[in-house]
């Protein structure tokens, strides 16, 4: 989706602030959004459906709020949009489910969980790989479900001409797994020189790789 949250090669937003205390987080509420954020979910959520919602904040938002407050905002958007609960239970503070609470669960007990509910992304090839490495290709200049969906195309390199530097197999296509289709696609490593990207005034000696899927590419 063409927001401001793919800030990759924007300017205007000064440095970035490398020099802050190496503390896990800032404020105890942080942490217990950290660990709602690993714990709770609904059942009908994909990682890139949680990214679309997140993609969806409005642009004072996303610019000015914590972190973990976006995540938090993105938790409650997307637990009532899964009929988890509702906005009035959220501003009231209080649940309309009587049901108790699950038993909570040890530190063994959530790790063995963690295990047993990992997804992996490989899928089955839908037709034989369309690159090789060392071909040129050119990155689209739309996503291919257009530019209102969620898409792991950046925008910096969108009409950039790269070079297929290896193909990783096929795995799940992240566009249509926010809808809930889950398709598989060929993804491929291409490298893009640092002047493809952003110009000659780039160190020549300075490259980019990127992780695209197949349809995100064409030949150059």
């Amino acid at each position: 989706m063409d927001t401001i949250h793919d800030l990759g090669g924007m300017q205007g937003f000064g440095a970035v602030e490398v020099d802050e205390p190496e503390e896990p987080f800032h404020h105890d509420w942080e942490a217990r959004m950290w660990a709602i954020a690993r714990n709770a979910r609904a059942a009908d959520w994909t990682i890139d459906w949680w990214r679309h919602i997140r993609e969806r904040i409005a642009p004072v938002d996303y610019l000015s709020r914590p972190y973990f407050d976006s995540w938090m905002q993105t938790h409650a958007a997307g637990f009532i949009t899964s009929g988890v609960f509702t906005l009035e239970e959220i501003v009231s503070g209080h649940t309309d489910d009587r049901r108790p609470p699950p038993p909570a669960e040890n530190l063994a007990q959530v790790l063995a969980r963690a295990r047993r509910e990992a997804h992996r992304f490989e899928a089955p090839a839908p037709a034989p790989a369309r690159f090789a490495p060392g071909e040129r290709v050119r990155a689209v200049s739309t996503p291919p479900l257009g530019r209102d969906h969620h898409t792991r195309l950046p925008r910096y390199v969108r009409g950039r001409t790269g070079t297929i530097h290896a193909h990783w197999g096929c795995h799940v296509f992240a566009d249509l797994a926010a809808r809930g289709i889950h398709e598989g696609q060929h993804v491929y490593s291409v490298r893009f020189t640092a002047n493809a990207l952003w110009g000659e005034e780039a160190d020549p000696r300075d490259c980019v790789h990127l992780d695209l899927w197949e349809s995100y590419l064409e030949p150059a």
